[in-house]
């Protein structure tokens, strides 16, 4: 399903493509152990009046049941959703898929049902969901041997809202940001079928390169990257804790991860991504070649927003100068 047109965000998605208006993609950031004003602020940035009156689809990271930082925090998925209703959306629905564990219970164990009770808005197991509401896009010229499936809610939503965490990952996808995170997205199998797609990704030497083929095919309007905690080993549910207390947002997933990537590095990972430029790794560099975001690191621009972030975020351009 491509899409021929549509400006959101100050974004243009023209056939799968994302062309920033601006010269640089901006990656905001601020440092704070308080999850509920730091994300408000960052969520100013993002023109949020326009999002009156519109239906929102929201990706967070549920793929188990396992405590932040493998699971989104509680506070983060509040301080979201709030915001957003305080600008007078339609309404929210979070849609999830877990790899590890049951869908509905994961998100049961992390409280998601009891705080959508609470806030109102709408929770999708999209494990339950019938054929009638998945889309399926295509295998050609992509890595995916029969093509995937997403839903329908993605494409058809006024606005799409993702939030992710800041871990490596053990599994192939070597991190997990916000790019890996859509892959929560994807049909594990459709009603009534035995293909297991999942399978298919997490064997296929190409794994990276499929991950960053899924995002080609939804737009997102911004993210939320929740690194108040970090894994810089091991992952995604488990790992060796770095405390950060960070939050970043930015409506280029590319930029962001490149950040992401950057952080990770600069608070002693101890996996593959370590080393080599940060534009080569597999998911980085496939998501620019499609034109999810920038194509390089003197594309991002790095914007604190309080004093505390200053150093951080002077510490992160370093990196992405030097490594980028």
């Amino acid at each position: 399903m491509t899409i021929l047109f549509k400006m959101r965000n100050h974004v243009i998605y023209l056939g799968g493509n994302y062309i920033t208006q601006n010269k640089k993609a901006k990656v905001f950031l601020v440092k704070t152990e308080d999850r509920n004003s730091g994300i408000k602020d960052l969520m100013e940035n993002f023109n949020l009046d326009e999002f009156s009156g519109d239906k929102v689809a929201l990706k967070a990271n549920f793929n188990s049941a396992d405590p932040f930082p493998a699971s989104t925090h509680l506070d983060t998925l509040d301080a979201i959703t709030s915001k957003l209703k305080d600008v007078g959306i339609a309404g929210l629905t979070l849609a999830e898929r877990s790899g590890m564990g049951e869908t509905r219970n994961v998100l049961e164990k992390c409280g998601v049902f009891e705080l959508s009770d609470k806030l109102d808005f709408e929770v999708v197991v999209l494990d339950e969901e019938d054929k009638s509401e998945w889309v399926k896009i295509d295998g050609d010229g992509m890595h995916w041997i029969k093509g995937f499936y997403i839903p329908k809610l993605f494409l058809e939503s006024d606005r799409v809202v993702q939030t992710c965490c800041l871990k490596t990952h053990r599994f192939g996808g070597h991190f997990t940001l916000s790019l890996k995170n859509s892959v929560g997205i994807v049909a594990k199998r459709l009603p009534k079928s035995l293909y297991n797609y999942m399978a298919e990704l997490h064997v296929s030497p190409y794994q990276r390169l499929m991950i960053a083929e899924i995002n080609k095919h939804y737009n997102v309007d911004f993210v939320v990257m929740d690194a108040i905690k970090a894994f810089i080993t091991q992952g995604p549910e488990q790992g060796e804790v770095v405390e950060l207390n960070l939050i970043l947002a930015s409506v280029d997933r590319v930029a962001l991860d490149a950040v992401g990537v950057a952080i990770l590095r600069n608070y002693g990972v101890k996996t593959g991504i370590s080393k080599g430029r940060i534009f080569e790794l597999d998911q980085i560099q496939k998501a620019a070649e499609l034109g999810i975001g920038v194509g390089s690191a003197q594309e991002i621009e790095v914007v604190p927003l309080n004093h505390n972030g200053q150093e951080d975020a002077e510490s992160i351009v370093e990196t992405l100068e030097t490594q980028g």
